[in-house]
């Protein structure tokens, strides 16, 4: 149905099809402006609001497709409609991979401003379904932002919280004389750690869902050598990762694994505290991934389980499940590796 406050913008050099549009087009209920030459019209669309503008092929000066080049480069221009001859479907075809939005044939008859009126119609309608898409694609994208700035300072402050509890930790570890306790209040604040970790790589990076699991884990492992290290300095830690991405819950599962796996290995494969320990997270295929911690110590008697309070072993099967899978221990190493499979999303 037409729109009585559609401003149609006519542009031909002939003045007896200006009159004839006119009339033809107010008498359907548009307001008409024309132009006679390509030059007046664009000039016409540059200072005035328009909700349609129709182009004929063949005028003096610049013809109809050099006026549809000068349209298209306004801002917000409005759809166009190209007007051809009869026989020129070479031409239209040219004008709507320029940017025209639909096209009519001309003729002197009554059907020529029914089509026109149509086109007029069709078009503007196309124009509003765009700019109702970009609409809703601009607040899609400003609540993804909300969103996401939310998210990091949900991330910052779940950080920021676990280090304190780390720091309460590590004050109660030095209170303590008793070295089994203390050792074990160590071992809970490499756990929290490792879950803290994850938060501030959340927080700090573009990405608040996703972790980069190669710096994440890099991260990780440092702390770990450091940690464990002594007056030779750190311990030998050697990691070798694909450069995966998981959601926060699979990366926080995979963190604490990994802490216990290592910790595990850096206090007991080796009788002299010294020797590899190597970590790799790799591709398994395109869906899953493959972790693996192994050494080259003194290996788990077959029937054995690692060694320690059990707590560790309780964590990694924990989060094992929760990443619905398991750590199985390779028999045939010489030493120690675990290895746990797991998809990636």
């Amino acid at each position: 149905m037409t729109d009585p406050g559609a401003r149609i913008l006519f542009i031909d050099d002939d003045p007896g099809i200006r009159r004839l549009a006119t009339r033809a087009l107010e008498r359907r209920g548009y307001q008409v402006t024309c132009a006679e030459r390509g030059e007046e019209g664009v000039a016409l669309a540059t200072a005035e609001q328009f909700d349609v503008i129709a182009v004929d092929h063949y005028m003096p000066g610049l013809d109809g497709l050099e006026t549809l080049a000068r349209l298209q480069a306004l801002t917000d221009v409005p759809p166009v409609v190209y007007v051809t001859g009869s026989d020129e479907g070479r031409i239209a075809v040219a004008a709507l991979k320029a940017g025209a939005a639909d096209y009519v044939v001309k003729n002197v008859g009554e059907d020529f401003f029914d089509l026109l009126a149509a086109a007029f119609e069709a078009v503007r309608a196309r124009a509003a379904l765009e700019r109702a898409k970009a609409e809703t694609e601009e607040e899609l994208r400003a609540s993804n932002a909300r969103l996401a700035a939310l998210l990091g300072e949900v991330n910052h402050r779940v950080a920021n919280s676990l280090q304190l509890v780390t720091a309460m930790v590590q004050l109660q570890a030095g209170a303590l004389s008793d070295e089994g306790a203390r050792a074990a209040l160590d071992d809970t604040q490499r756990r929290i750690d490792a879950i803290a970790k994850v938060h501030r790589r959340l927080y700090t990076s573009n990405d608040v869902e996703q972790v980069d699991m190669r710096e994440y884990l890099a991260s990780l492992v440092d702390e770990l050598a450091e940690a464990w290290g002594d007056e030779a300095g750190p311990r030998q830690l050697v990691l070798a990762a694909d450069p995966i991405r998981l959601a926060t819950d699979k990366a926080v599962s995979l963190g604490v694994i990994v802490t216990e796996l290592v910790t595990n290995a850096l206090k007991y494969a080796y009788p002299d505290g010294r020797g590899e320990v190597r970590v790799a997270l790799t591709r398994d295929g395109t869906d899953d991934f493959r972790l693996a911690v192994e050494d080259d110590g003194c290996g788990i008697a077959k029937g054995d389980t690692p060694k320690g309070t059990g707590l560790g072993t309780k964590l990694i099967r924990a989060m094992a499940q929760s990443l619905q899978s398991a750590v199985e221990y390779d028999s045939s190493h010489q030493g120690c590796r675990a290895v746990l499979r797991a998809a990636i999303a």
